[in-house]
């Protein structure tokens, strides 16, 4: 996994806070110093704190778990799309929908709603309706694909949470948080980190700070994924294995009863032999002294 280092950090401009002013005292551990009334993040502890979330990341990745991106601001909408979907991730960089985690049920209705129009284009039924309802299902189509095409694919409420600016996002984190749902967020100097889980102070304006951090994150998914993968190859191989140590055993045991049977049948038949020579044995003799007499 490739770590992101300070200097990359200090010429994204992930070090600029907000005005002293507009400051959350909350985040004092992690300002560094004051320079013309703004607040500087300390970046060495930007750095711990992303090489930590990473890993938690890839763990979550290597045990199947969804993690859903959350980024609404402008700033941040089209890397975090990018990098979120490169890795079969969910995200929502468009309007919170609210209740989407809270009232989960009814927000996977509405998916199934564009599963099902989708359905009715490509089996005929769209082509019988009128222009007016085309028009209506449409319209409702691309709404729903702008608000919910992006978390189609997530039938369960997420593992995680990773938002970018928590105080644009503060609904999304609320809900999270009543539903036991950790967080990860960016964290800048105006912004409370009370709910957040895992905190990564940095400049969430900075559009080159968003992708630098983003790029880590997708990079230790891709890890956990293809560490996934490999493990799910050996615990294939091994139950092969298995199967085949099996069948070697069973083919063993008939060989075993095989043998027994026959050595059983071999037995049977000598002591039939030993008990029909005696009888054989009398029979000679009465004809010699028949034939002496005689």
């Amino acid at each position: 996994m490739t770590n992101v280092t300070f200097d990359q950090l200090l010429e994204a401009g992930a070090h600029f806070g907000h005005l002293k002013r507009k400051w959350n005292p909350a985040m004092a551990p992690y300002i560094f110093m004051e320079r013309n009334d703004i607040h500087i993040i300390d970046l060495h502890k930007t750095v711990a704190k992303i090489n930590e979330a990473a890993e938690v990341i890839r763990n979550m990745a290597r045990s199947g778990k969804k993690i859903l991106f959350v980024a609404t601001k402008k700033q941040a909408q089209e890397a975090v799309a990018q990098f979120a979907s490169s890795v079969g991730m969910p995200y929502v960089v468009e309007r919170w929908p609210g209740g989407m985690l809270t009232n989960f049920p009814t927000i996977r209705k509405a998916v199934k709603k564009m599963t099902q129009i989708d359905k009715m284009t490509s089996d005929g039924t769209f082509d019988n309706l009128s222009k007016r309802e085309k028009l209506q299902i449409s319209r409702q189509r691309e709404k729903l694909e702008k608000t919910l095409g992006s978390i189609a694919d997530m039938n369960r409420l997420p593992s995680a949470l990773f938002v970018i600016d928590v105080m644009k996002e503060h609904i999304a984190v609320h809900e999270a948080t009543r539903l036991g749902i950790p967080v990860f967020g960016l964290v800048d100097t105006n912004s409370n980190p009370k709910d957040i889980d895992y905190v990564i102070p940095c400049n969430d304006d900075s559009s080159k700070a968003i992708e630098l951090v983003m790029s880590a994150m997708c990079e230790a998914i891709s890890e956990g994924l293809m560490e996934r993968k490999a493990e799910k190859g050996d615990e294939n191989e091994e139950s092969e294995e298995g199967s085949r140590r099996g069948a070697r055993s069973a083919r063993r045991e008939r060989i075993r009863r095989r043998e027994g049977e026959e050595s059983a049948t071999e037995s049977v038949e000598d002591t039939t032999a030993e008990v029909a020579a005696p009888e054989e044995t009398e029979a000679s003799q009465a004809e010699v002294t028949e034939a002496a007499q005689a």
